[in-house]
């Protein structure tokens, strides 16, 4: 085997493991999905990879075959770069000063109360009400079949705990998914005539700020909050496929 494949070999093998290893970080965070198994699809294609190439097997493929499989995978990664590049846009985004209603959207809910994700929305959330107290606040979220309650009535507690009154704060609590926080909290606020601010992560604003756009929302803005650095790559990823399916889905 020449020098070129034997080290060609070693990064896929590489890029294998580290699939993997991340694929159990997700898993052991218990984030509620099953959104981990992507990265042992991901480990195991970089694994039949590093096989076919040690093996021989790519360089025996027809040389129409291995470009078609470039084409497809250069396209694939030209995609994901796009509509990273489209998510990054809205990663600092920031309202004027008062809004009539801001929309915090929901996320996990433990045990222990907020997950850290949905913490850092909260915290962002509270912060903007301190500082702009005629602002009314939604809080949206369900209750999934992993969490102890709604989203939304934890989610009230915490601005509770955080020092906002609790005539400021109304709940939606039907909602499954960024779709239906959209779609039900415009039952409770005038999305033509308020101006309104959409809180959630850095990761979830373009999608979000898209789907209150096609929603109906007239005046609207993005409030990020943080995201976790560490588990940034698997929420891009997600966030990835989320815009996708609701772009084909006509939501955005």
């Amino acid at each position: 085997m020449c020098e070129r494949m034997e080290k060609s070999v070693v990064i896929l093998s590489a890029l294998a493991a580290l699939s993997c290893v991340y694929g159990v970080l997700i898993l052991s965070i218990a984030s509620g999905t099953r959104f981990y198994c992507v990265w042992f699809g991901i480990g195991a294609l970089f694994a039949a990879a590093a096989v076919s190439v040690h093996t021989g097997a790519w360089a025996r493929m027809p040389i129409g075959a291995r470009i078609a499989v470039d084409v497809v995978l250069l396209a694939v990664v030209v995609s994901i770069v796009a509509v990273c590049a489209l998510i990054h846009t809205q990663f600092r985004a920031k309202a004027p000063k008062g809004l009539d209603v801001i929309v915090v959207l929901g996320a996990q809910v433990k045990t222990t109360g907020p997950s850290r994700v949905l913490a850092y929305r909260l915290d962002t959330a509270a912060d903007y009400l301190k500082a702009n107290p005629k602002t009314q606040c939604v809080v949206s979220g369900g209750r999934g079949p992993n969490e102890p309650e709604t989203e939304a009535s934890a989610m009230r507690r915490y601005l509770i705990q955080k020092g906002i009154a609790p005539n400021r704060i109304q709940s939606e609590s039907r909602s499954q998914n960024t779709v239906e926080n959209i779609r039900y909290s415009a039952e409770l606020i005038d999305i033509k005539g308020d101006r309104i601010g959409i809180v959630t992560n850095n990761f979830h604003v373009y999608r979000g700020l898209s789907l209150a756009k096609k929603a109906g929302y007239r005046h609207v803005y993005g409030i990020a909050a943080p995201s976790t650095p560490l588990y940034l790559p698997n929420n891009m990823l997600r966030e990835v496929l989320g815009v996708v399916k609701d772009k084909a889905a006509g939501n955005i």
